[in-house]
């Protein structure tokens, strides 16, 4: 019955979805304010169309939460759906294949800002609970927590989410955003890393200063902050912090052997990014890597004249924003505050440097016994065929492991992105394929895990 009801509406579906992306709501630009309250609005009254009962846009410290529910029997099992309607910045702009915020749908995939994260993914539970209403199949309750601030950080939802806590009571979190391995090798993510976020600004002179005149007896801010972010990591790939490793658990050769039983083929790995060769901690796969150990990235670099043609100059500053990926057991503020004390003593005396904490969270990981995993487990096993892997995944959600601290309840991240969509990059896509055979596999989720209950 909810097959059929998908495959009658899998047009119109379509079309909700391309209005959703139309929509520029890109959280870290506040040019784009209002357009984080349309889109909102908008959430909200798609949900409410879909059969909520109660679906409303809540203000927060920041950008609004667009929170719903559907409660068809107290003493039933709650699900409580988490994503967000927040995308990424669309720059740099000329290397799109297609506009950013008109989505088009070619070679069976939809392109476009958000196709993936998180509003494709996000939207798909909105459309499993319209089909399960609609077909009278709903097993349970159901609420929406669907906020416009992962992409910053969830800054506002921490303390929205204290502040709701009863409201927001429930037996699981549902998520989708995060990836499959592959296509025919479904898996589902039972754990993420965590993230600690820095900028650092190194200044010199008071002003930007000629470099004939002055070059070769005034330290250069951004040769200084590029020594020290070589600093940073040493010739084996590990990150040289003094006590960044401390409480880094480090896994079993029998977790490392089944870790890395999950396909992956490095030549073909490299020759998707076009890249010689892989890089990073010596001793450890590409999927520990990326999965299971730390990391420390400059996501932004900048100083100086970066205009056309050339200007001779020693600039006064030098910026970069840096990030660093958490394993189990770090806790990101406590790297926040090792990494301000080992980049402030990289500085020379020749410098002065500023370093601020921007956002972090701490890692996460769902057990693979819980009912609820085991639920979606067997629904991605029915749809796609194939027992799904747990994957730990080398992302981040951050306020997935505060809503354990704050609303005492575990998250299954049942996501169906491929590496393939391009998150964060110019020309974002989802399959269409994915799409739909996600919203088949939420509705059969709540079957089972109501079952279970």
């Amino acid at each position: 019955m909810s097959k059929t009801y998908i495959d009658q509406h899998k047009e119109l579906f379509l079309e909700e979805l391309f209005e959703l992306l139309r929509i520029p709501s890109i959280s870290a630009d506040s040019k784009h304010y209002d357009d984080m309250l349309r889109c909102a609005e908008w959430l909200a009254a798609s949900l409410k169309k879909s059969g909520a009962d109660r679906a409303e846009v809540m203000p927060t410290e920041g950008n609004p939460v667009v929170y719903a529910e559907k409660i068809i029997d107290p003493a039933k099992p709650t699900v409580l759906v988490y994503g967000h309607y927040d995308v990424m910045p669309v720059d740099p702009l000329e290397e799109w294949k297609t506009e950013p915020f008109e989505p088009v749908v070619k070679e069976g995939r939809i392109w476009g800002r958000g196709a993936d994260d998180d509003k494709g993914q996000s939207f798909m539970h909105a459309k499993a609970f319209e089909t399960m209403v609609a077909t009278g199949t709903l097993p349970c309750n159901v609420k929406f927590m669907l906020e416009g601030e992962e992409e910053i950080g969830s800054g506002s939802l921490y303390k929205w989410c204290a502040d709701h806590k009863e409201m927001l009571s429930a037996d699981i979190i549902l998520v989708s955003d995060t990836s499959m391995i592959a296509w025919d090798t479904p898996s589902i993510t039972c754990g993420l890393r965590g993230l600690c976020y820095m900028e650092v600004e190194v200044t010199g002179p008071n002003k930007d200063l000629h470099s004939g005149l002055f070059g070769g007896a005034v330290a250069n801010p951004a040769n200084v902050l590029a020594k020290m972010i070589a600093a940073l990591t040493d010739e084996q790939g590990r990150i040289t912090i003094p006590g960044f490793y401390d409480k880094v658990r480090e896994l079993t050769p029998t977790e490392r052997a089944d870790f890395n039983k999950a396909p992956f083929c490095v030549e073909r790995y490299k020759k998707s990014l076009e890249i010689g060769d892989v890089a990073g901690e010596e001793g450890y796969t590409t999927m520990e890597r990326t999965g299971v150990r730390p990391s420390l990235d400059v996501n932004g670099i900048w100083g100086g004249y970066m205009g056309e043609g050339s200007k001779t100059i020693i600039p006064a500053k030098a910026s970069a924003k840096i990030s660093m990926r958490l394993v189990p057991d770090q806790d990101h503020n406590e790297i926040a505050q090792l990494f301000q004390t080992y980049f402030e003593a990289l500085a020379p005396r020749s410098v002065k440097v500023k370093v601020t904490a921007l956002h972090g969270g701490q890692p996460y990981v769902t057990p693979t016994d819980l009912p609820a995993y085991q639920a979606a487990a067997k629904a991605v096993e029915e749809t796609f065929g194939k027992k799904p892997l747990p994957y730990y995944s080398g992302g981040s959600i951050p306020i997935v492991s505060a809503f354990e601290k704050i609303l005492g309840l575990k998250s299954i991240l049942i996501g169906f992105g491929l590496d393939r969509d391009a998150i964060h990059s110019p020309n974002e896509s989802y399959g269409l394929e994915n799409f739909y055979r996600g919203i088949e596999t939420i509705v059969l989720f709540y079957k089972y895990f109501s079952e279970m209950k």
